[in-house]
């Protein structure tokens, strides 16, 4: 089994910044995909950035410019740096990680979620 452990998340004013990370364990041989998502109260679920094997990120719109999104491939992590956070940006984020395990059978597993809340 492949566990996936968000943190970073926390409440801060508009115009601040938080860094989430995401750390992958188990029986890993590697990750193809890392991402962000998150869902605010009465909203779909929707991708916030994507981060490939190949280093391709992909970001929301309403994100692009503010989030970076990085891989340490060492050590099985991701980080979503969020600067100039908005009100909107409030939700809880989830990280996903896609992958082979060591077997090369694949595996897709969801962290826990950790909410991120944006006041003012």
């Amino acid at each position: 089994q492949v566990q996936v452990v968000e943190s970073g998340g926390g409440l801060v004013q508009a115009g601040g910044s938080l860094r989430l990370s995401c750390a992958a364990s188990g029986s890993i041989f590697r990750i193809d995909l890392m991402g962000w998502y998150r869902q605010a109260p009465g909203m779909q679920r929707e991708t916030v950035a994507t981060i490939t094997r190949s280093g391709t990120a992909t970001y929301a719109a309403s994100v692009k410019g503010r989030f970076t999104i990085a891989r340490d491939d060492a050590a099985n992590t991701m980080y979503l740096q969020m600067n100039n956070l908005k009100p909107e940006d409030t939700a809880v984020y989830y990280c996903n990680a896609r992958g082979l395990y060591m077997s090369r059978s694949p595996f897709n597993s969801w962290g826990q979620g950790t909410q991120v809340t944006v006041s003012s």
